[in-house]
């Protein structure tokens, strides 16, 4: 009898969700709206803070006067902000729980994504602890528990990873999986199935460092190979390694 693994309950479902150039709308302006803010800008997400201008950091009304966000200069309004705007999200970051749950609750008849910061109870989704190096992206999430502790662990992480220029060599696949697409274009499982192969073979293959390495030339030639088997940075004499 085949064994499976045992299923451990009360965690998230984490994803990298998608929202570029989807309307986004932040209520409030202070320290917590602010990193929503910068989390959303780095995700291309066209994005509305709804607050008082009292209420608004200068770093958040400094990308308003680049044209990074639009500011609402007012309190939030359910029929205006939600209603009639129907944004893709909601980020709730203000000092009154009473009109925070007013707005989740309406945001969950409209069945828009919300998170109200630092309640758990009225969040679609949470927000961990991010470490970012290029296209690469570490999340730690305590699932609401802990978010100092989340903190600490990806301090730990980012700490390990900074050892090697692993965000480069991510970036350097990225553009060699685009030219194997290019040289097998095909939709059919083998043609899939053939480039999938190809360039895991060749990232399990090579360290992270002669990935990072990668150049036009090294890779057009590396390309001209698909029909064998990647060889290794050390096997590769006729081609470019700087």
């Amino acid at each position: 009898m085949e064994i499976y693994p045992d299923i451990s309950g009360s965690g998230s479902l984490i994803l990298a969700w998608q929202v570029k150039g989807k309307p986004v709308t932040v209520v409030g302006g202070g320290d917590v709206a602010t990193g929503r803010v910068r989390n959303l800008l780095e995700a291309d997400a066209v994005v509305t803070v709804v607050c008082p201008t009292d209420g608004i950091s200068p770093e958040l009304a400094y990308r308003v006067t680049k044209g990074q966000i639009t500011h609402l200069a007012r309190a939030f309004d359910l029929a205006k902000d939600l209603h009639d705007s129907m944004p893709a999200m909601v980020l709730i970051a203000i000092d009154s729980p009473s009109v925070s749950s007013e707005i989740y609750k309406e945001c969950k008849k409209l069945r828009i994504p919300v998170n109200v910061a630092d309640v758990p109870p009225e969040c679609d989704f949470y927000f961990g602890s991010m470490y970012r190096d290029g296209p690469l992206q570490v999340m730690v999430s305590t699932n609401g528990n802990g978010p100092k502790m989340a903190n600490l662990v990806r301090r730990k992480i980012e700490a390990e990873l900074e050892k090697e220029p692993i965000g480069c060599a991510i970036e350097k696949l990225g553009e060699l999986r685009r030219m194997v697409r290019q040289r097998v274009p095909g939709s059919e499982k083998s043609d899939v199935r053939k480039r999938m192969k190809w360039v895991s073979q060749l990232s399990e293959k090579w360290t992270i460092a002669d990935l990072a390495k990668l150049d036009d030339e090294t890779m057009t030639k590396l390309v001209d190979r698909l029909d064998e088997e990647p060889p290794l940075c050390s096997e590769l004499s006729d081609l470019k390694i700087v």
